[in-house]
């Protein structure tokens, strides 16, 4: 069994990762990782895991432990990333890996300099669902692709929450708008080449709280509005001239509501529902991790990805500065 060390005690990790890993087939949570020792035991005995540390470093330089999860604050990312693979852990690192599309190429040069399997945590792409809206896309089945729309909010006002801290990466952009663009990514294969936007900042935590993005792929468009501060909405739509198809979970998928696709025909007289229960997305990605980290030919998300979504959420930036069209 891969043996799991967390860095830190953050929900996500303890809400949906660690429970995950808990119910993968190839993977033991083995040891956690808090600047609070009582903090790291409690949770170490949660998920009976056999080791708790008082500091970072000291995990990393455990012989017990074979492979990192980070969902640290992500202003933290990139440095541990660093630090893990240069301990020789492989490192599975929450999303977003970093605030620039630079701030990346330091992190692919400790991946490769130590050999190991280093993955920002996008686990959407491991959801049986993505994979169906790619085979759909691919085999035709809504004719020519020209139109995506998508929608993320939710509404959170809390100072001590990191997502309103600037100093720590908070705001919607890094936090949630990199769900549409990775998502339009994956199951189309293809890059946008510019950008527009508008965003919006909060005058009290100033950070980003609300988007409407235009990119432009070429041969269709991706349009969506994202927020931190609007009542919850996911949902994401690709229209073709011959049908469109609706993701309505898309990233919190069995969260949010059931995992569920629907294709429409031409005439909307038609739907195909592709329904996937029981699905949890973040123990497929652990698991497609481990077999990768073990030498296994596995698809998981590269930092080479990573980049090229960051560049896309840089140039939405500039462009919500510039009002102009932005290159990616």
């Amino acid at each position: 069994m891969f043996r799991w060390g967390v860095l830190s005690t953050a929900k996500i990790g303890r809400e949906l990762v660690l429970p995950a890993i808990a119910e993968s087939s190839n993977g033991v949570l083995q040891g956690v990782a808090s600047r609070d020792l009582g903090k790291a035991k409690e949770l170490a005995a949660r998920f009976n895991a056999p080791h708790a540390f008082g500091s970072y470093e000291e995990l990393l330089g455990s012989s017990e432990i074979d492979g990192v999860y980070i969902p640290l604050p992500t202003s933290q990312h990139v440095e541990w990333a660093i630090k893990a693979a240069d301990a020789g852990k492989h490192v599975l690192v929450e999303k977003p890996l970093a605030l620039k599309a630079k701030d990346i190429e330091p992190v692919i040069a400790a991946r490769d300099r130590n050999k190991v399997v280093v993955s920002e945590a996008f686990m959407v792409t491991y959801h049986p669902q993505w994979l169906k809206v790619r085979e759909l896309l691919q085999s035709g089945a809504i004719g020519t692709l020209r139109q995506v729309q998508g929608a993320f909010s939710y509404f959170n006002t809390d100072p001590n929450n990191m997502r309103n801290q600037v100093e720590l990466g908070g705001g919607a952009l890094p936090d949630i708008g990199v769900y549409p663009t990775v998502v339009t990514r994956f199951v189309s294969g293809a890059e946008p080449a510019r950008v527009q936007a508008s965003v919006a900042f909060d005058e009290k935590f100033g950070t980003d709280i609300h988007s409407n993005v235009r990119a432009d792929f070429g041969s269709f468009e991706l349009s969506f509005y994202l927020s931190t501060q609007l009542a919850a909405r996911q949902l994401m739509v690709f229209h073709g001239d011959k049908g469109f198809i609706e993701v309505r979970s898309p990233f919190n998928a069995g969260l949010y509501e059931h995992h569920k696709v629907e294709l429409h025909n031409a005439g909307h007289t038609e739907a195909t529902v592709f329904r996937f229960p029981g699905v949890n997305q973040y123990r497929l990605q652990a698991e497609a991790f481990v077999r990768r980290a073990r030498g296994a030919d596995e698809a998981v998300f590269s930092l080479e990805d990573s980049t090229r979504n960051q560049k896309l959420i840089d140039a939405i930036f500039r462009a919500g500065k510039s009002e102009a069209w932005e290159a990616v």
